[in-house]
């Protein structure tokens, strides 16, 4: 098994969501911590988790948050890691205020940041980040990409069937 990642969330709410980071993490054979770590509930939690998740062996930290969505900034101050934000879509303003949140990090503290709810590419993030060390994720990396072009390419083979040109 190649690899180390930590998913973490607000909430037990934003669990369906970032399963789809977990999903694709086991997928690629990464060892996956998955827990629920509050930044405004559970703070004394976030120091410590975010303060010795790189001594626990973990080499990536994919954070959800919603709303105000200070998790993954949080974190990312504290930790040497690199983190990946997961905006998750829980308020109103449909996530917006999440990936604000997550995307507007000050100089010096980097979140890497996916799309509202997108946390199946925050695991294939997370997959890229680790083939930099692991030479048989950036194998089963290039396969992957090789699958989503075949993929395509019948699609575009259906839609010509379906349209009879």
């Amino acid at each position: 098994m190649a690899g180390r990642v930590a998913i973490i969330m607000g909430s037990d709410s934003d669990y369906p969501v970032m399963k789809g980071a977990e999903e694709v993490l086991e997928q690629f054979g990464i060892e996956v911590i998955v827990d629920i770590v509050s930044a405004h509930r559970t703070p004394d939690k976030m120091f410590e988790f975010a303060r010795t998740a790189h001594t626990q062996g973990i080499e990536v930290i994919i954070a959800g948050a919603g709303g105000a969505a200070h998790l993954p900034g949080m974190v990312a101050s504290i930790t040497p890691l690199p983190v990946i934000g997961v905006p998750v879509n829980i308020t109103p303003l449909q996530g917006l205020d999440a990936l604000f949140s997550i995307v507007q990090m000050p100089k010096g503290v980097p979140v890497a940041t996916v799309a509202i709810n997108n946390a199946a590419n925050a695991g294939l993030l997370a997959v890229r980040i680790l083939a930099v060390k692991y030479p048989e994720l950036l194998d089963e990396m290039i396969a992957y990409q090789q699958e989503l072009k075949e993929l395509v390419r019948q699609k575009a083979i259906r839609l010509k069937e379906i349209r009879g040109k």
